[in-house]
């Protein structure tokens, strides 16, 4: 299971903590990092059991697992930008006196409807999620979509695509017969997508690519790299720092790989 199929196939409770039990290993939702049960972990000194590494790598890494959802495209989380920092503030502890005073808004009171507003949010959410998951139950007829990566720049209808469209759109441009590579990629943007989200799999979590490592892969894929490499950071695959000497594969993780 990739990462972004793992992400929004968790169940609340595992959303919530940030990880995921897979067999033998505790693998991070938030950028894929997989620990293994029975492994005792060295850190500064210490030493950790597999679950409470996982839990001090996410609190390292990615600060919470709040920080990081609340980062997310305002497309996947639902939230307006307004209520994006409301939730940052109420998370920080703040009193709503305080964040009144910091958003320069009306009163506290205003606030304190703005809370309301969006308990009721929260309970309409829990509604239609059981809604959904009842409907699996019913709905024979629905399609299997491919899901949306984290990272996703444009999280649009180019996502609306059956995992038999996927499979259709691969072989008809990314043929396994053809040794691995891309027959042409003058293709739509939903075909782009899939092609994309292929090549990424090239790529490992945590590591870091210098461009060389990155357009050598890329060229074993199809011969005019650069446009493949620029696609790929267009579409939330890839990162980079701006002058272009570190690559590495975009899950949305705050190991921070700073930007300077």
């Amino acid at each position: 299971m990739d990462s972004a199929d793992r992400f929004w196939n968790a169940a609340p409770e595992e959303f919530k903590r940030g990880y995921v039990c897979e067999g033998e290993y505790y693998i991070c939702l938030l950028c894929g990092k997989a620990v293994e049960h029975g492994i005792v972990y060295p850190d500064a000194g210490n030493f950790y059991e597999a679950e409470k590494y996982m839990r001090l790598h996410i609190e390292r890494e990615h600060h919470s697992v709040f920080e990081y959802l609340i980062r997310l495209d305002k497309k996947l989380t639902g939230l307006t930008e307004h209520q994006n920092s409301l939730l940052r503030l109420f998370y920080k502890g703040k009193s709503d006196k305080e964040i009144q005073q910091v958003m320069g808004i009306g009163s506290a009171s205003t606030i304190r409807n703005h809370r309301f507003a969006l308990k009721e949010k929260e309970r309409q959410s829990k509604v239609f999620l059981t809604l959904m998951e009842l409907l699996k139950d019913k709905d024979k007829h629905a399609p299997t979509f491919i899901d949306v990566h984290k990272t996703a720049t444009m999280a649009d209808d180019r996502y609306n695509i059956t995992l038999e469209e996927k499979e259709a759109i691969l072989q008809k441009y990314f043929p396994r017969e053809a040794g691995g590579r891309l027959t042409t990629f003058h293709l739509k943007e939903k075909q782009k997508l899939v092609v994309l989200r292929e090549i990424a799999k090239r790529f490992t979590n945590e590591r870091i690519y210098s461009e060389r490592e990155v357009n050598a892969i890329l060229q074993e894929v199809y011969d005019d790299h650069v446009t493949l490499r620029r696609y790929l950071i267009e579409y939330g695959f890839l990162d980079r720092k701006p002058d272009g000497s570190e690559y590495w594969l975009d899950n949305g993780s705050v190991n921070q790989i700073k930007k300077e």
